[in-house]
């Protein structure tokens, strides 16, 4: 029975390996969401001149839509960043430590994970960043029809303040 139990156990701890499908396929569609961001910040910067040839009353609305642009590009490049530390990550919690990683210095002290919740926090700062960033690419769009309308959009600064400062607070 102590020899059944023994391989199973081996098993068991070989099992860890899974993870790697896991990570694969985070650093794949990281790698895919920078490449898909990089394309729409170069498409975004060739329509630039277009600003400088508009009228000026039409500027106003290309630039609205600019900017929401390039936020919806920072979203972008924020989500390929979560799947490269999602990545990175379950990497460090179940297969190894990467030793790149410490040998590297400075750079390596984001990527330092634990824990699961270490990993859960990380992940849970870049989500907040990005909910931060969708509400403001949306605001740019809204339009205010009643005063309870920009009563809505006061609220909703007032809880995204708040989301960041507990936000903030949670490492302490």
């Amino acid at each position: 029975m102590k020899m059944i139990e023994k391989y199973f156990e081996k098993f068991l701890w070989g099992s860890r390996h899974m993870v790697l499908i896991a990570v694969i396929a985070s650093l794949l569609l990281s790698l895919l969401l920078f490449l898909i961001t990089v394309v729409d910040v170069f498409g975004l910067l060739l329509h630039a001149a277009d600003y400088f040839a508009v009228s000026t009353d039409d500027r106003k609305s290309l630039k609205i839509e600019m900017v929401a642009h390039t936020v919806g590009a920072i979203d972008g490049f924020l989500l390929a960043t979560i799947l490269l530390i999602f990545a990175l990550g379950l990497y460090e919690l179940f297969i190894s430590e990467i030793d790149e990683a410490k040998h590297s210095g400075q750079s390596a002290k984001v990527l330092v994970i634990n824990s699961l919740d270490d990993l859960k926090s990380k992940l849970a700062k870049v989500i907040l960043m990005i909910l931060v960033v969708t509400f403001f690419e949306v605001s740019l769009s809204m339009g205010f029809n009643t005063p309870l309308d920009l009563v809505y959009f006061s609220l909703g600064i007032i809880l995204v303040s708040l989301a960041l400062y507990f936000g903030s607070k949670s490492k302490h």
